[in-house]
């Protein structure tokens, strides 16, 4: 698992400090085609920055081994340059997981934050601190970086990722006072924005959400090459988790839900495609209900006839 135990353990019994293992094995771009007449070069050395900054951090007290980092790819999209310093754009964020036993690679978040807005000076180093909103660019760096380890470890323990939830939520609350947009309850139409998905995450309705992450992966997937039937039927049963949100709408715009949906859609059909039919049409309830805007495709993955 993401822990390695064992050298835990020794490091703990050495009293040896300062052996922390980088959590994230995280690949960046910048793509900058809608910028006209700018010296690239500025770009290249904005992403070689990015880049070390999230892959050389030590974002937990854990060890982890080269094997155990998380897979993660973060797509800065700079559409305006509104000064020498100051862009703006989108970010793609992207995560998987390893299933266990098995050479598959889950995809466990994959969402686009339209709210982009910072400023870099070619060579200034990015600094970030945990108390503080230094940067914009370092505090959404950071964010994510604590999201996607949150999810990570939710995925392989029983909400797991609390702690790092948390600080992602510290992130937030620290940027209350920031001109960007993203981290007040208001920046964003449709409630997509880094207040809001922390916010979800955090909050005891949308709880079950997180049973789901943790039923799907390491009870559902991690289980398949040995028990392929029980599996499916732990799968199954994560889906109402998320159902039970769905029947509770916390908020009119249930956007954690989708986030889920927009990572999980494509193996919902992959993982079911094989199960009965009984089950199949249980499945396709759920999901007719859950995720109305991928009907079709389920439909057709599904549906008899």
């Amino acid at each position: 698992m993401r822990k390695n135990l064992i050298s835990v353990l020794l490091i703990m019994s050495l009293g040896i400090s300062g052996l922390r293992g980088q959590e994230l094995k995280c690949n960046v771009q910048v793509m900058t085609q809608q910028i006209q007449g700018t010296n690239k070069q500025v770009f290249r050395t904005l992403q070689t920055a990015m880049y070390e900054f999230m892959n050389n951090t030590n974002w937990t007290n854990d060890v982890y081994a080269v094997s155990e980092r998380i897979e993660c790819n973060i797509m800065f999209n700079l559409t305006e340059q509104m000064g020498a310093d100051q862009f703006k754009g989108t970010i793609q964020v992207q995560m998987r997981r390893p299933v266990y036993n098995t050479s598959y690679n889950t995809t466990v978040l994959n969402l686009v934050d339209n709210n982009l807005n910072f400023r870099y000076v070619e060579y200034e180093p990015l600094l970030f601190d945990e108390t503080q909103h230094l940067s914009n660019l370092t505090s959404i760096l950071a964010y994510y970086a604590y999201i996607i380890i949150g999810i990570d470890y939710d995925s392989f323990s029983q909400e797991g990722g609390e702690n790092y939830f948390s600080k992602a939520e510290n992130i937030v609350m620290n940027a209350q006072n920031a001109p960007e947009r993203g981290w007040k309850a208001f920046d964003a139409s449709g409630n997509k924005s880094r207040y809001w998905l922390i916010n979800n995450i955090l909050d005891d309705e949308y709880r079950p959400v997180r049973e789901f992450m943790y039923r799907f992966h390491r009870l559902g997937l991690d289980m398949f090459e040995s028990s392929p039937n029980q599996a499916r039927n732990e799968m199954e049963e994560s889906l109402k988790q998320l159902q039970k949100v769905y029947r509770q709408k916390p908020d009119p715009y249930l956007y954690l839900l989708q986030v889920v949906f927009d990572a999980k859609s494509e193996e919902f059909i992959k993982v079911f495609s094989e199960a009965t039919a009984d089950q199949k049409r249980r499945v396709y309830l759920i999901l007719k209900e859950i995720d109305p805007s991928n009907q079709s495709k389920y439909k057709t993955a599904f549906s008899p006839g």
